[in-house]
């Protein structure tokens, strides 16, 4: 059963407020994807932060027209599932990583800091580290001088009581 005018409204609003706080948009046909896969697929989005539907083109045409991912609109044709995201990558990351182990699922495009991408695009934006993994990288460098000197320390006074005893 369709939509009436008023709850179509509500979705493009819906989706206008997700898109105004959005980086990254990726599109992804589902056609032939079990309900139980595509269950385990919205788990995943939901615990990487990522907002994931699947709508009625039009209605995401209308949502997207006058923003950044304007240039999306072309490419929404078709049985399309919708992964939208606050972080630049997990978006990107949750549909490629799905997409890995299930060839039902194709991705098709999407859009980051307003640039259109391919499908490589997208392969290549999910192969970014996320922020978090980012975060651990440089802490893990800010902590290596600071390791190395107390282990450097340790040394120094095992050396010294071996030289007392």
């Amino acid at each position: 059963m369709g939509l009436n005018l008023d709850e179509k409204k509500v979705v493009v609003a819906e989706v206008s407020a997700k898109m105004a706080s959005a980086q990254t948009i990726v599109l992804a046909e589902y056609s032939g994807l079990p309900v139980a896969h595509l269950t385990r697929l919205r788990a995943q989005a939901r615990a990487s932060g990522v907002y994931l539907r699947v709508m009625k083109n039009t209605l995401v045409r209308r949502a997207v027209e006058g923003t950044v991912f304007a240039s999306l609109a072309d490419q929404m044709t078709g049985p399309l599932i919708y992964s939208i995201s606050d972080d630049p990558v997990a978006a990107a990351k949750v549909l490629n990583d799905f997409a890995k182990t299930n060839d039902k699922l194709i991705l098709r495009a999407g859009s980051f800091a307003g640039k259109l991408l391919d499908k490589a695009g997208v392969q290549a934006l999910a192969s970014i580290p996320s922020r978090n993994e980012l975060l651990a990288q440089l802490l893990g460098v800010m902590q290596a001088p600071v390791t190395g000197f107390a282990c450097a320390l340790a040394a120094l006074a095992k050396q010294r009581e071996e030289a007392l005893a």
